[in-house]
């Protein structure tokens, strides 16, 4: 048994996942509970692309061994990092993550501490709980100081916090390190877009694309009355109930969002948004109030161009987002936005 543990161990070393996939059933054929077992097909699905499978194969080894650290964390990993953007998902992880803390703190396991630590931090950021993913980064840092994951992370993580000062100062410490860090070039080059430096962003987007070209492909870019178009053809495709709406509403674009926009809220909004609604929602107007703002839309193109990755999909998510700002027109919260798929 123990020979052909070793030998699922090395196809999944080597990369043949089919082979430890095949190799994992075999030895689940003559022990259905044996845990390594477990854990290596439900790692290899996941290197195999087969998520779902790779779910049920977690929670497969879960059941037989509940405290195993090592499944824990892989079980949590492909939640938290393979699951795109599938919010319950990466809930489920940080559940996880919150279980396999506290075993990794009884068994006074530093190493596997500081892992839930850092993925912990790094499903926190996904949710937007940002404030919270830096108390879980710093903790982890603690264990791990050098660590230039966790560095990454909470710098990211900074960013998000609208914290550009703190953050830039972070992702500089990083390429101190670790020179060619693609994520650090490309958050700094983020910071320098904000503050108006085009040449410093062109610079590091250009180095993170590099580095990693299929993470940071070049942004789809639309002339200014093109990608105007695209926004008036989006207004005219909404369903009649929410055009209603719309009546004395302006809808503008401008390139990114200004601070104001961004500082506005606690905690304060994604520097990465695609689009906001400034002003009252329609159910909570009062014809008393003489001070409300007028209600205006403002979509932001770099930062739409940025997440797309053609043109079809940047004509898509224009459509998506004005949506999802009407929704918040209409008094529906980010809950509500991501149950109709709109978030």
């Amino acid at each position: 048994m123990e020979a052909r543990l070793d030998a699922v161990a090395d196809a999944f070393e080597a990369g043949d996942f089919e082979a430890a996939l095949a190799g994992a059933e075999g030895l689940l054929a003559d022990a259905p509970e044996l845990p390594e077992a477990l854990h290596f097909r439900a790692s290899a699905l996941v290197e195999l692309g087969r998520l779902e499978e790779a779910g049920k194969a977690f929670g497969q080894a879960l059941k037989v061994a509940p405290e195993d650290l090592e499944i824990l964390l892989s079980a949590a990993d492909c939640l938290v990092c393979r699951a795109g953007e599938d919010r319950e998902a990466v809930a489920e992880g940080l559940a996880l993550c919150a279980r396999g803390r506290r075993l990794a703190q009884k068994a006074d396991d530093v190493e596997m501490l500081y892992e839930f630590l850092l993925l912990e931090g790094m499903g926190l950021n996904q949710m937007g709980e940002c404030a919270t993913a830096l108390v879980s980064l710093d903790a982890a840092l603690g264990h791990m100081p050098r660590s230039l994951d966790a560095q990454v992370e909470r710098g990211i993580a900074l960013f998000e916090l609208c914290r550009f000062d703190e953050a830039k100062a972070a992702f500089e410490k990083v390429l101190k390190d670790a020179p060619d860090d693609p994520w650090a070039h490309h958050y700094l080059g983020l910071i320098a877009e904000r503050r108006g430096d085009e040449k410093e962003a062109k610079r590091r987007f250009d180095k993170a694309r590099a580095l990693v070209p299929e993470e940071f492909p070049p942004p789809v870019e639309l002339a200014e009355a093109e990608f105007d178009r695209a926004v008036e053809d989006a207004v005219k495709s909404l369903p009649r109930h929410a055009k209603q709406y719309l009546d004395n509403v302006t809808i503008a674009v401008e390139d990114l969002p200004s601070d104001e926009d961004l500082l506005g809220q606690d905690p304060p909004l994604s520097p990465s948004i695609l689009g906001v609604f400034r002003g009252t929602p329609v159910g909570e107007r009062s014809v008393m109030n003489a001070y409300e703002l007028p209600a205006s839309i403002v979509l932001y193109q770099r930062n739409l161009e940025r997440f797309a990755r053609t043109r079809e999909e940047l004509i898509e998510q224009i459509g998506i987002t004005v949506m999802h700002e009407v929704g918040h027109l209409m008094g529906l919260d980010e809950d509500d936005l991501w149950q109709r798929g709109l978030d």
